[in-house]
């Protein structure tokens, strides 16, 4: 047993996110077999991921604010505080704050057998894409 380090918070990529999104990750792989991977991130108004896809799946759960999730085929569903969303693995999505507000959630996903394949990294969500959430 024992109590892990805090992280320091970081900035994510601009190659990866649009408009300013920030990441303290809360759990990490701690023995060989384990794979759970949790991160509390928050948007800024407006920000979001690019496209993307998670080899087994993703959980948001929403803690503040209003979560947007999209799906290639022009969907995009909203949560709010205290709902959580998943995407099934190999699913191209995105994420994000609506235009008006900052939005925080946990994100919760595996690693894959090979931890560099567990995300896979798109073209960025046009403007059009986010305000059809």
């Amino acid at each position: 047993m024992k109590k892990l380090d805090r992280t320091a918070t970081v900035k994510n990529p601009p190659e990866r996110f649009t408009g300013d999104v920030w990441l303290d990750m809360v759990v990490t792989p701690q023995e060989g077999d384990q794979r759970a991977i949790v991160g509390r991130v928050r948007f800024a108004p407006g920000a979001r991921t690019a496209w993307h896809r998670h080899a087994r799946g993703q959980f948001l759960h929403v803690l503040a604010g209003v979560a947007l999730m999209g799906s290639r085929d022009g969907s995009v569903l909203r949560a709010v505080p205290g709902e959580t969303l998943y995407c099934p693995p190999g699913e191209d999505h995105w994420h994000g704050a609506t235009p008006d507000a900052f939005m925080e959630h946990l994100a919760i996903s595996e690693n894959a057998d090979d931890p560099a394949e567990s995300t896979v990294w798109f073209e960025h969500v046009s403007d059009a894409e986010h305000a059809a959430g």
